[in-house]
């Protein structure tokens, strides 16, 4: 009995790959239909400045119910709260270091209590460190890791039961190029990322069967933030710095869109074939 079950299993597993393909491909040549953003409350962890600030931006131009903004500065954050309160948009902010997961779960229940459920969480909060790892302290490698990967475990640990619970909600990793294809020099910033990648890579996988619960993620090139002062490429003409309002621009399409994944630019694709084929 076990032998025709496994003989009926291997027959139909090439079926079900290629009724996936064909699922895929159906689905990138059919128009997307756009979600409504009109009934969603939006947190974004790093909101006060660079891409999350643009995210904020974003967000609210494309009809957002309410947005929230997570940050370690509160003059980043109240200045950009009060720039999208001019759009018309409901903002709010609280002073919160991903990097405490105290701090994320006592932030959390606040914002259930003083804004509601959150539906879209966009992990944004990011580190450089900038220094080699032999020169670098323990402290601050470790406060990488905690920013750029356990504040995402936190983060979603704290908001995704109550998307499920509601089956709506979506949640946003900006991530980066660099966790699919690794430099040298930054070593703490490459591997946080490639943790962050494989949490969401499953995590896509693990809600697939939960409808109305989806996930993205963003792989951008180094984008021209202040985050990434002084960073050089070593063809600046090929691999120009990404522009912040694009980011956050395509960013939103792709969770209005569902789209689970997205490389920023296309040609980092190639990139990272190249990477693969060298080892």
């Amino acid at each position: 009995m076990m032998d025709v079950k496994m003989l009926c299993c291997a027959v139909l597993f090439p079926l079900q790959i290629l009724l996936c393909v064909l699922k895929a491909a159906a689905r990138r040549l059919m128009p997307h239909k756009r979600r409504d953003l009109g009934v969603d409350v939006v947190l974004i962890t790093g909101g006060g400045r660079g891409i999350g600030r643009h995210l904020a931006k974003e967000f609210a131009k494309q009809g957002a119910k309410k947005i929230i903004l997570w940050g370690r500065t509160e003059k980043c954050l109240r200045e950009t709260c009060e720039e999208i309160s001019l759009t018309g948009t409901e903002c709010h902010y609280f002073v919160c270091d991903v990097g405490n997961r105290e701090e994320v779960y006592e932030q959390a229940k606040v914002v259930r209590e003083k804004v509601g459920d959150v539906t879209i969480l966009v992990n944004n909060a990011a580190v450089v460190h900038g220094k080699s790892l032999m020169n670098s302290d323990d402290d601050a490698l470790l406060k990488t890791q905690h920013i750029n990967t356990l504040g995402q475990f936190w983060t979603t640990k704290a908001f995704l039961p109550r998307m499920l619970e509601l089956r709506h909600g979506h949640v946003v990793c900006i991530n980066s190029i660099l966790s699919l294809s690794s430099i040298p020099g930054a070593i703490d910033y490459c591997t946080s990322k490639a943790s962050a990648y494989a949490f969401m890579e499953s995590l896509t996988l693990g809600l697939l069967d939960c409808p109305g619960v989806d996930c993205t993620t963003i792989l951008p090139f180094h984008t021209d933030t202040e985050m990434f002062q002084g960073m050089r490429v070593r063809f600046p003409q090929l691999f120009p710095p990404l522009n912040p309002e694009m980011v956050a621009h395509r960013t939103v399409d792709a969770v209005r869109t569902n789209t689970a994944f997205v490389v920023l630019p296309w040609t980092m694709h190639f990139l990272v074939i190249l990477k693969r084929s060298a080892f």
